[in-house]
């Protein structure tokens, strides 16, 4: 029975921490009802089983949520799905790395590569450009302390990609016919 009740306890101390974000996320058009912020703490905890992690002290979606709710790539109609999923890829890729990097330099370079390599495209976050930053970290690579996870992939980006001048002037010529 006492684990009963410390583990509602603890669940209901989730809730009320996610709840809190809609102070902030509103302002972006995000907000979570009461059976949303469940879905999602439910979701975290299946996913950390999933991953076979335990989580101490602060559950780590407050800051999932604070650190993407003011993504051009998330709305209103995909916040949920969207939160969840990045919980889950944030444990696949705690383990994958090995626990090298910190909560906080994992969260910034899952922003910066979900704003700006994927554009929103959660496969090709997880897919691609985790797989070949936690392969670095595995192998040694520590360059991402001093930056704190930000401007990191470029150096290991193996996709080439489009250069938006050349894709002007291209552009130019063909209206020019």
């Amino acid at each position: 029975m006492e684990e009963n009740w410390m583990v509602l306890l603890q669940q209901q101390n989730q809730l009320s921490k996610v709840m809190e974000t809609n102070r902030m996320t509103q302002r972006y058009g995000l907000v979570l009802n009461e059976r949303e912020a469940k879905l999602i703490i439910g979701e975290r905890a299946r996913a950390l089983q999933q991953e076979k992690r335990v989580e101490f002290g602060e559950s780590i979606t407050p800051k999932i949520i604070y650190e993407f709710c003011d993504s051009d790539f998330i709305d209103q109609n995909n916040y949920v799905e969207t939160i969840i999923r990045l919980q889950g890829i944030f444990y696949l890729y705690k383990n994958e790395m090995q626990d090298e990097i910190s909560d906080d330099e994992l969260l910034h370079f899952m922003k910066e590569q979900f704003e700006e390599t994927c554009f929103g495209d959660l496969d090709y976050l997880e897919g691609t450009c985790l797989n070949i930053f936690s392969q670095a970290i595995r192998a040694g690579y520590r360059g991402y302390k001093a930056a704190e996870g930000r401007g990191e992939y470029a150096s290991f980006d193996e996709v080439k990609r489009w250069d938006y001048d050349l894709y002007l002037e291209s552009l130019k010529e063909l209206c020019w016919r």
